[in-house]
């Protein structure tokens, strides 16, 4: 069953709980539960992890496209892009979106629920941010609320000032970006660190293992055009050295 079908027909039983829980449950008509009803152990645990992630994203998401005070049309297709919703889906989700953009409750809440997550999956936040950045530059303006709003989620996942300029520098245009800051180094970094700093992160950043850590099949695009960004980076820098 995708990710779109757990979550609209068959989430209960999963324990997501907290605000990202309820606002789902009421946007499908069902509570969620707070027991691990569908499965026990790692298994349920990481389809739980799963449909979190993914109500997060929609929740935020929805929130990132108000940020400015409109949400546009550029910034709801932007949305459907990142998901691939399947067509069958597409009104169930919208529903959710619709909630989490009305709802009263602060966007601040549901950072941290998810935040709480996966504090120890740093990569699986940074696509999800990534996923809000995209959605910010839809329309073809950034709003300094929009900015604002991406700063503040940054800070409740618990990225620093540096990590974030590295994430805003990929997602809001590559080529005129610092591709050091991509990298995460500094530009008199050695031929040698900047190669292990390189590998490093295409580790870290690789879709099997941001998978096995929580981020759903359907988010893989996402996971992806950040791995492009650290390559591009990469072969700028060893292009500007001759190496």
């Amino acid at each position: 069953m995708s990710i779109w079908g757990k979550i609209i027909g068959g989430a209960a039983g999963f324990a997501i709980g907290g605000p990202l829980g309820a606002m789902l449950g009421a946007g499908v008509g069902h509570a969620m539960d707070t027991g691990l009803a569908s499965g026990v152990g790692r298994a349920a645990e990481d389809a739980t992890r799963k449909i979190t992630f993914t109500i997060g994203v929609i929740a935020l998401s929805a929130k990132m496209a108000k940020a400015d005070g409109v949400v546009t049309r550029d910034e709801v297709d932007a949305f459907r892009e990142i998901f691939k919703i399947p067509p069958h889906e597409a009104k169930n989700v919208g529903r959710v979106f619709d909630m989490a953009r009305k709802d009263v409750a602060g966007y601040e809440t549901y950072a941290k629920q998810v935040a709480d997550l996966f504090k120890n999956n740093q990569p699986v936040l940074e696509d999800l941010l990534g996923a809000l950045f995209h959605i910010a530059k839809a329309d073809g303006t950034i709003h300094p609320d929009e900015l604002k709003f991406l700063k503040n989620v940054a800070m409740i996942f618990g990225f620093t000032e540096e990590c974030y300029a590295s994430l805003k520098a990929q997602y809001l245009g590559e080529d005129a970006a610092d591709p050091y800051v991509i990298l995460k180094v500094q530009r008199d970094v050695s031929n040698a660190d900047l190669k292990k700093a390189y590998y490093a992160l295409i580790k870290e950043h690789h879709p099997d293992r941001l998978m096995a850590e929580g981020l759903p099949e359907e988010f893989l695009d996402i996971a992806n055009e950040k791995l492009a960004a650290i390559n591009g980076a990469y072969d700028r820098i060893n292009n500007e050295r001759s190496i």
